[in-house]
């Protein structure tokens, strides 16, 4: 399994939100030049976000994107999930694929379940909140 680009610009699209959102909107072409993504990208993976409910978009001059919950009520997961689709390490372990006709006689699914908790326990034990903790742990100031 690899995250894609999607998935970890999303993660820092979130990040550069939660962190810089002092009661206005969080501007994209600020968050692009902050985290050196194109402002396109940046689009197309905020649409994501937005119809999702995840960020809400402000419209107008003074316009942005802002969270429309606390930053402890995201997960890593479910940014990741909603990005990148199923986190499974083997498509019998997607719950999208259904059954596999092979699991009662398959020798490797309970390595590949093993491998799937383990990667569950890390990506939905940690928040945004989490995130943000570790950037302020850094030592030095995030904004610009």
């Amino acid at each position: 399994m690899k995250i894609s680009t999607k998935g970890r610009y999303a993660l820092r699209l979130m990040l550069d939100i939660a962190i810089n959102d002092s009661g206005e909107p969080v501007r994209l072409k600020d968050i692009a030049k902050r985290q050196e993504i194109s402002v396109k990208y940046l689009e197309s993976i905020a649409s994501i976000l937005s119809k999702a409910g995840f960020i809400k978009s402000i419209r107008g001059a003074q316009g942005g994107y802002r969270l429309t919950k606390s930053t402890d009520n995201y997960t890593v997961g479910s940014i990741l999930r909603l990005t990148e689709g199923s986190m499974s390490p083997v498509d019998c372990l997607d719950e999208d694929m259904g059954y596999c006709d092979r699991a009662s006689d398959c020798t490797t699914l309970k390595l590949w379940r093993e491998l799937d908790n383990a990667i569950k326990s890390v990506i939905d034990k940690y928040t945004l909140r989490d995130l943000v903790d570790w950037e302020k742990e850094k030592g030095y100031d995030y904004f610009i």
